[in-house]
């Protein structure tokens, strides 16, 4: 769910709206929806993106929205759907049940292909993954060290780039766990993501927790490190973090894993499979 989402989710609202007959009219509807919000002040609305998708005369929309919330300025995304007369919050396939805001993803651009970012393969390969992911995430502790292992078997023929993405509402640790990530990858710690994928932090603390000590000194027994308080309280490790995060709600990533291929988002999450078959 994303920010403007989450703004609203007390407010009632039509799914469909007989209102649009132009793509002014769906920044209209958007900034009317997002008004009624006693909290929040309108600042800009605007369409980033406009894409058709496989519903004869619509198209789906990604708007870039600027709102002040209670004096703090929040820059966020959203998806609405519009055939010019109608206007929609989401639309399903009755078949697969599935979002088709997934059509509406952005996709990535170069700059994702960051080679400070690079856990996997040859930076120079036709073939990119980009992962937004959270160690702590169940589903992501099955899922992400699968990828890492596909990648490493073909790295001549695959890019594995990897952002953190910690569901901090969800485990809080998450937080501070990606921090030692970034720390000891930094010090030259081989496979950190790998390996901390592959580690049961549960039977250390709870994910739930905010304690950095107890999840620093789990982190340090565990990579046999010595990393200090102090070094998780330096602001260019949050920086990286932030950004990592800020990188990912551009793409509206908005749960983990999410993974992106070839610049495309791969709601199936198997598509990196095919990659580096002879």
């Amino acid at each position: 769910m994303n920010k403007i989402s989450k703004l609203l989710s007390t407010t009632l609202l039509l799914s469909v709206s007989l209102y649009a007959n132009n793509d002014d009219s769906v920044i209209q509807f958007e900034k009317n929806r997002v008004s009624q919000n006693p909290n929040v002040t309108i600042k800009e609305v605007s369409i980033n993106t406009k894409k058709e998708i496989p519903l004869a005369g619509w198209n789906g929309y990604i708007l870039d929205v600027k709102v002040n919330v209670q004096g703090k300025d929040v820059n966020a995304k959203d998806i609405l759907f519009s055939d010019g007369k109608y206007i929609s919050l989401d639309l399903i396939d009755s078949e697969t049940g599935k979002s088709l805001k997934d059509l509406v993803t952005p996709n990535l651009t170069d700059n994702y292909h960051d080679k400070t970012k690079l856990i996997a393969g040859n930076h120079n390969a036709k073939d990119k993954i980009v992962i937004f992911s959270d160690p702590l995430c169940p589903y992501c502790i099955d899922y992400v060290p699968e990828v890492i292992k596909h990648v490493q078997k073909n790295s001549d023929s695959i890019a594995l780039y990897y952002y953190h993405f910690p569901l901090l509402t969800v485990h809080p640790a998450a937080g501070t766990l990606v921090k030692l990530i970034d720390i000891a990858k930094h010090k030259g710690i081989k496979d950190v993501e790998l390996k901390t994928y592959q580690i049961d932090w549960e039977k250390h603390f709870d994910v739930k927790s905010t304690d950095e000590k107890v999840i620093l000194e789990a982190f340090n027994k565990e990579f046999k490190t010595d990393i200090k308080l102090d070094e998780l309280a330096k602001a260019e490790i949050a920086k990286t973090i932030d950004s990592d995060i800020s990188m990912g709600e551009d793409v509206m990533v908005q749960g983990t894993p999410t993974i992106f291929v070839n610049k495309v988002k791969d709601s199936s999450r198997f598509k990196y499979e095919d990659l580096g078959k002879k």
